[in-house]
């Protein structure tokens, strides 16, 4: 089965982003799941950080919602932080607490290797993506 793509369609505008069913099934279904449900629709990035990351996927906006139902932390050596546009599943300190929020790398973050669940990269469109900055919104985001 071929992975499937993620559309967003932003502010900042239109980005497509390769999802690793095959690598991390559970992660990507959790957020496969959520896109169908309209959940990240009209959500905002609530961080910003230069060089580093952007994030989104809160429904509170400010960093401390979530959709109700954790994930176990999935990881695998063949997806790294390795370049901008890699798309990974923000989560508190606990390994096991990802949800519904997650980043886009804005440049390689190396030491996130691991730790942090990579589920995707941008494919097309990465130039949006470096543009998004904190208040910006995905006004659309579907699978295809």
């Amino acid at each position: 089965m071929a992975n499937r793509t993620a559309v967003f369609n932003t502010t900042q505008g239109e980005f497509t982003v390769e999802l690793n069913e095959d690598l991390t099934p559970v992660t990507a279904q959790n957020f496969i799941d959520l896109v169908t449900r309209g959940f990240y629709n009209g959500l905002s990035f609530h961080r910003f950080e230069p060089g580093f990351v952007i994030q989104g996927g809160d429904p509170l906006g400010n960093g401390m919602g979530g959709s109700g139902t954790n994930i176990p932390l999935e990881v695998t050596p063949q997806l790294k932080h390795d370049q901008a546009g890699m798309l990974a599943m923000a989560r508190s300190s606990d390994p096991n607490s990802a949800s519904s929020q997650f980043y886009f790398t804005l440049a390689p973050a190396s030491f996130l290797d691991m730790n942090y669940a990579v589920f995707g990269k941008v494919t097309v469109g990465l130039a949006n993506v470096l543009k998004l900055r904190k208040g910006d919104r995905m006004n659309t985001v579907i699978i295809e």
